[in-house]
């Protein structure tokens, strides 16, 4: 066996070239793949103080053949600074400063789990910017946090330390190795199927910033509620989903698709939280389907 094992694409180090760009006062890391010219995708990844870039260039990456895919570590994630606040605001404004960067006039939004957050804000506070949104693995509320606990709970693969669970997802964490503790303890839940190495890899390969953690779950998760708006979300919206989801489950998907009025859900069976990944071809066909019907590349 390798000393080095492969990480999942999504967990892997940002190796790749990345530039500083400063948007709103905060240097970002910023990766363009893609040809100039091409529609533009930004998207925008998962869990503040966990996620990084990595996610979305192993996933929206495989689009850049076709599209101008921008992905970046938000504020306070990843590589990028954490100047300021972390809030839905300031991020939804940092995806505006970065369209205005690239010189897009609007572009698709994209984004998974908390990425989908921040994409139906960004929809949402600026529409005149955005032609269609590809959501994954996403919730219009924080409702999804009563259904993971309970999928917690009923887990079957390991028993979880609830005190370490709740303080995770309260945004009550105490510093970056507490963080990574209290991560490798929920991590077993993602996938749809259970590979404990795979899982500690995945611990050691991800960037922590706990602050970032901590507002994103103390402070904007317990206000967050979009459903009373998304009829306002006037542009094609894909929905996709893992069947067997603990943490945003295909119900909260299900709630995105009945009031979005022109939206479409796409449900993959063999996917827990990632279907980007566990079910990479399909995902990848799908999703670049929907934006062939809806933002067809320029030929």
């Amino acid at each position: 066996m390798s000393s080095t094992p492969e990480v999942s694409p999504e967990f892997a180090a940002a190796t790749t070239d990345h530039q500083w760009v400063e948007i709103n006062g905060n240097h970002l890391a910023v990766e363009v793949l893609g040809p100039e010219g091409a529609p533009v995708i930004i998207t925008h990844h998962g869990a503040p103080g966990l996620g990084s870039r990595a996610e979305p260039r192993a996933s929206f990456g495989r689009l850049a053949d076709e599209y101008r895919v921008i992905v970046f570590d938000a504020r306070g994630s990843g590589q990028s600074e954490g100047k300021g606040t972390y809030s839905h605001e300031q991020w939804a404004a940092d995806i505006d400063g970065l369209r205005e960067w690239i010189g897009a006039e609007k572009i698709v939004m994209a984004g998974g789990s908390y990425g989908g957050f921040m994409s139906m804000e960004y929809a949402l506070r600026y529409p005149e910017r955005v032609s269609a949104v590809v959501l994954r693995d996403t919730s219009p509320d924080n409702s999804n946090a009563h259904l993971a606990r309970e999928n917690a709970l009923a887990s079957d693969r390991v028993t979880i330390d609830m005190e370490k669970f709740d303080r995770i997802d309260v945004g009550q964490v105490y510093d970056d190795e507490d963080l990574k503790d209290c991560w490798r303890e929920i991590l077993p839940l993602y996938d749809f199927t259970y590979d404990p190495e795979a899982v500690e890899r995945k611990v050691q390969a991800t960037p922590y910033r706990y602050q970032a953690h901590n507002y994103a779950f103390s402070v904007n998760l317990p206000n967050y509620d979009l459903k009373p708006r998304l009829q306002e979300i006037g542009v094609p919206t894909l929905i996709t989903v893992g069947r067997t989801d603990w943490i945003t489950p295909v119900s909260c998907s299900q709630v995105i698709a009945d009031l979005i009025p022109d939206s479409e859900m796409v449900v993959f069976e063999k996917s827990g939280h990632s279907p980007q990944i566990e079910e990479a071809e399909a995902w990848t066909r799908t999703v670049r389907a929907f934006l062939h019907r809806v933002c067809p590349p320029t030929r």
